[in-house]
Order: structure tokens, then sequence, then C-alpha cells
């Protein structure tokens, strides 16, 4: 049996670390992932480009999902990717959206979109890839447009359509930022102006939360603001850090794009917003 799952990236307009509410928009870099089921016991990963890096994730999100159905087969799991990993652009919650979409497909069973998101989030916080689970980044992820969620409670507080620009331009640095080097004590010093953000993003005011948002966490954090501020100087219409970093996203319009993209630099990337289906 072997199946097949894709998900997105996203950019951070809220982190929730901070507050435990968080908001997101899906981009349109990918995620790939294929799940062969065997008779036996046991999980191998296969994460073409990514020597090294850790595959606890994709193995957990296969059996959680075999053991959701109550199956036991060996997994032969393997993953291609357009999302540079440990830089805020939710590589993780991708990968795990994608295993998880593969082994039902494996299966052939569905689950609904709210019961992959929390096992996305149980299991990222299990693996060690999350901090709250980053149920804003998997909602982002899978479904697309931008996200409000309450990420202790599990809970998708609403899904729009976002309207404020159709592209993105990203700064990657080559810099690799883990979860588990994070001074949450700091972060948390920052929770009344996070939820400052998280409010202005509710009322529509994404730009403006946005660069709340990567103000706060890039003094927690003690990430320069450099190339946020050579982004707005650009044309765009915000710029700041997204996730805990240390990319750094650029809303922009199409006429503006080109001229942000190279105040970044030469290895800036530019990518659609990933509306999905908006109903």
């Amino acid at each position: 049996m072997i199946g097949h799952g894709e998900a997105r990236g996203a950019i951070t307009i809220v982190n929730a670390i901070a507050a435990g509410k968080g908001c997101a928009v899906g981009v349109d870099l990918r995620t790939w992932a294929e799940v062969e089921l065997l008779p036996g016991k046991g999980t191998e990963v296969e994460m073409e480009g990514l020597p090294g890096e850790p595959a606890d994730l994709a193995a957990m999100c296969a059996s959680a999902v075999m053991d959701r159905f109550s199956i036991a087969r060996r997994a032969v799991i393997r993953t291609r990717s357009q999302i540079p990993v440990s830089r805020g652009l939710k590589s993780s919650s991708a990968a795990a959206n994608a295993v998880i979409l593969a082994t039902l497909d494996a299966l052939g069973e569905k689950m609904d979109d709210l019961e992959i998101l929390r096992l996305n989030a149980d299991v990222s916080i299990r693996a060690g890839a999350s901090v709250t689970g980053a149920m804003d980044d998997a909602a982002a992820s899978l479904l697309g447009g931008v996200v409000y969620t309450d990420n202790g409670a599990r809970v998708l507080l609403r899904r729009d359509e976002w309207t404020l620009c159709d592209r993105v331009v990203i700064h990657v640095p080559e810099r690799m930022i883990r979860k588990g080097s994070l001074p949450r004590a700091r972060i948390a010093l920052y929770r009344p102006l996070v939820e400052k953000a998280f409010q202005l993003a509710w009322e529509g005011e994404h730009a403006k939360a946005m660069m709340l948002n990567a103000l706060c966490y890039g003094a927690a954090l003690g990430l320069d603001q450099e190339m946020a501020v050579r982004a707005m100087e650009a044309g765009s219409l915000a710029a700041g850090l997204s996730g805990t970093g240390p990319a750094v996203a650029a809303l922009v319009s199409r006429e503006d794009e080109r001229k942000v993209a190279e105040s970044l630099g030469p290895g800036a990337l530019t990518v659609d917003v990933f509306q999905g289906e908006i109903s």
C-alpha cells in the first residue's frame, strides 16, 4: 500500500509562543511525502536533501495515524521539500501534514481537517518540533488563507481569505534556529504586546500585527531587524520575522516585489500566497 500527501509552508503574522494564540498565512512552498506500508513493524524515513536531520516527527506521524485506525504495519516514509528547515517557514508542520495525509492515503482512510491539525499538534510537541503544537502553522499549511488559532485549546478560531497581497518575498539566512534553544522566559515577557498584535490581526490590521509581533520576538531572541527595515524601505507593505526566525518575510504588491527582493539579496525567495479552498 502506497500513499501520497502534499502540504505548504506558511509565514507568521503573530507567533503563538508568548500568548498562546497565533495567526499565520499559507505560502506556496511545498513538501511532498510518500508512505509505503508493508508487513511487519517499525519505520524507515528518507528525507531527500536533508542528511542528518531528525526523522522522529515523520515516523511518529505515520505511527499515530495507524494507531488511530488500530492498524500495525511497517512504514517506509520518503519526503522532499522546497521549505528551508529551521528558519521559521513551517517546515515541520508541513512535513507532518504531508506524512499524515500520505499515511491516510495508503490506508484508504480519511480524517477531518481539525482532527488532522490536532494530531499534528500533539505529535509535534512529543517530537520536540514545536513549543505550542503550532496549530496555527499547521492550519495555514493544510488549509491556506489566513488562520487564527488558540494553540493551547487546539481550536481553529477562524479562517479567512488573505486579501492584503498575493506575493511574499522571504530572506532566508544560512543560520538555523532550533526550537530547543529558545529563551522561553524572555519571550514570555512580551506577552502583553503579542496579545495586542493578535488583536490587531483579528481586526484585519495584518501589516501592523506582523510588524509588532516581529519587534517583540526579534527583541526577545536578540535578532537583527535590518532585513525587515530594508524591505520596508524598498516598498513592502509589512515585513518581519517569521516564526522564531531567522527568516524574514515581506508582504509585497506585484509592482514592488522585484525591488523588495533585490533589497533582501540574491538568495531571496519570491512566492505566492497559498489561499486553499475558501468556502
